[in-house]
């Protein structure tokens, strides 16, 4: 049997030389592919989510992967329709997620991992969403740094693009790479299964399943036809001129200073003419070159999922016209539609674009110089240059759970937990927006963001103790080494005999701009030698075949838990949960009936 990390570098090299992919159903009929695509799904909070039929990583085997590839041979595989539920976006609205069943996120791995090993090569550099070692870090830094004198900003949102992307144009773009007639009817039957929605059955005439390990994917394809068309047909269209031509007031003072300067020579003259400063301070406030330039053009573009933009530098007429080829070839080649009230034009200098949660804008200030330049005179250091900011309304929104008439209050429901689970929950959610808004120039604006919630943890730890703000902050208050010196934040530990003790942190972070932040969506699947992919040591465990409990060689199956806490909030704690919490592991490799007994002790 062909090894896994084998079969895609092969799509891998196929993908680069853009040759079309031949018998690509046969691959899932390799079992060491689904012991990949386990490895690297079991971990996820959702592998112990419940789809339409109950299923979960529970009680995952290779017996179960034989019986998979089994029915993949007879084409009898079928993906059940997802169960859906619905989720609260940040407008108010609730978005539609689709949960599959266990056995189907498996397979979806199974054909991601093809289908990604295949088309990565083939995307667009400016395509950021979903894809491995990019994210929305990688997206903001490359407006940051190479989309200076930016004029207009194009900002494209698109009309529920996941449940908008049409099954027959999907179907098209696939055939045209993938010519195995077997493998793109999987696609089908799994993009039409269906969901279920208190217990009733709908059709899904069009869209992929948001929550589908493979929705990302396949959206990533169907939207690489508008990465193409934006570098093949726009961007060609709206960029030319290497560079503009000189703006005429500009020459005309820089030609005086030149002239003057000679005369200076030729009397040898030491010291500038008051002429010639007053000359100097004059080119500071002219561009170099010339704004109405018609010879000049840039167009610029990144995509993040179905959230795009565009930078241009000319004028306003031409952006929207632009923005009418993108609105006409979206409808009529993907047909899919832009939101009009989202889909903004933005003046770089004087508003600000959205992206990706970020304000950006375009720096101007004339009065700030440079040291040193050209013809020892001082240069403009930001005109043109991007600029990040943190919007206003984050800053208010992330701070609006904490307050109460205006002031920062406790959390009620967090005065049951421990004061370690307390500054936890807090810690974690304040460090993760502080490292997404690490890339702003005004990131020391969350500082508001800390004060509130610092001191909304405060008085729900007061709350719990019935003690006041005072005493709990001179009891949890410490200081760390940072990068940019010491830091003041706040910790609670949890001793542990024979092991470091446990530590949950608030604060702590410098709140200063960090220009190599970067977050990435996905972890690489490509492997070296010196690598191992994850869940290999689950794999090796599972591929021994002893029971860890005991120890009789037979069939095993893996035995997973949701978390470690619901086994050590039991009061009674049976040998299989004291070898879990032992071990520190969610999984357990046992046979069949340790397992059942395992789960006769749950009931």
């Amino acid at each position: 049997m062909q090894n896994a990390e084998t079969v895609l570098d092969v799509l891998r090299e196929r993908g680069r030389r853009g040759l079309p992919c031949e018998e690509l159903y046969r691959q899932l009929f390799n079992p060491n592919l689904y012991l990949l695509a386990y490895g690297r799904i079991y971990a996820n909070h959702g592998a112990m989510t419940p789809g339409a039929c109950g299923e979960t990583a529970d009680g995952m085997s290779e017996a179960k992967i034989g019986r998979i590839i089994e029915a993949m041979r007879h084409e009898r595989y079928r993906f059940a329709p997802v169960r859906r539920t619905y989720i609260p976006k940040t407008n108010g609205k609730l978005r539609p997620l689709g949960l599959p069943s266990w056995s189907d996120k498996l397979v979806g791995e199974v054909i991601r991992l093809l289908l990604e090993a295949y088309y990565e090569p083939r995307f667009s550099g400016r395509s950021h969403g979903f894809r491995p070692r990019r994210g929305c870090h990688t997206a903001l830094s490359e407006v940051a740094h190479n989309w200076t004198g930016t004029t207009w900003f194009i900002e494209g949102d698109i009309s529920d693009c996941f449940g908008s992307i049409d099954h027959d144009v999907m179907a098209a773009i696939l055939a045209e790479k993938i010519h195995d007639n077997r493998f793109l009817r999987l696609i089908q039957q799994m993009l039409k299964a269906g969901y279920l929605e208190d217990w009733r059955w709908h059709a899904t005439l069009s869209g992929a399943p948001q929550g589908g390990v493979l929705s990302p994917l396949l959206s990533n394809i169907y939207m690489d036809r508008l990465d193409t068309f934006v570098e093949t047909v726009l961007i060609p269209e709206y960029t030319r001129g290497k560079t503009r031509r000189k703006n005429p007031a500009y020459q005309k003072v820089e030609n005086a200073i030149w002239a003057a300067r000679q005369r200076h020579a030729r009397r040898k003259e030491h010291t500038e003419s008051a002429q010639v400063r007053e000359w100097r301070k004059q080119l500071r406030d002219l561009p170099v070159g010339d704004p109405r330039d018609s010879g000049y053009r840039r167009l610029r573009y990144i995509r993040y999922a179905d959230d795009h933009l565009l930078g241009f530098i000319g004028p306003k007429a031409e952006a929207e016209t632009i923005k009418q080829c993108l609105s006409q070839f979206l409808r009529d080649d993907l047909k899919l539609e832009l939101n009009q009230d989202k889909t903004l034009i933005t003046h770089g200098r004087t508003q600000a674009a959205r992206f990706l949660g970020y304000e950006i804008t375009v720096q101007h200030a004339d009065a700030k110089i440079s040291r040193g330049g050209r013809i020892n005179r001082g240069l403009r250091s930001i005109n043109g240059k991007i600029q990040l900011r943190v919007p206003r309304a984050v800053i208010k929104a992330k701070c609006a759970p904490y307050l109460k008439h205006g002031k920062p209050e406790h959390l009620l429901q967090l005065t049951e937990c421990t004061p370690f689970d307390i500054v936890s929950l807090y810690g974690a959610q304040y460090r993760g927006i502080v490292q997404y808004y690490l890339l702003a120039g005004d990131v020391w604006k969350l500082d508001r963001l800390k004060r509130v919630m610092l001191t909304s943890m405060l008085k729900t730890l007061a709350a719990k103790h019935r003690s006041t703000v005072t005493a709990m902050a001179n009891k949890y208050k410490t200081t760390i080494a940072t990068p940019q010196g010491p830091r003041r934040c706040f910790e609670a530990r949890v001793e542990r005999a024979g092991r470091k003790p446990l530590t949950a942190r608030f604060g702590g972070i410098p709140l200063t701009r960090k220009r190599t932040a970067v977050i990435n969506d996905l972890p690489p699947t490509q492997f070296t030698p010196r690598s191992r992919p994850r869940g290999s040591q689950l794999i090796d465990r599972l591929r021994k075949g002893w029971c860890e409990l005991c120890d009789q060689r037979t069939r095993l199956e893996v035995h997973q838990v949701r978390s470690l806490a619901e086994l050590r909030s039991k009061e009674e704690q049976p040998a299989w949960a004291q070898t879990m919490l032992g071990k520190r592991r969610r999984t357990l490799v046992v046979c069949s009936p340790c397992h059942q007994r395992i789960h006769a002790d749950h009931g």
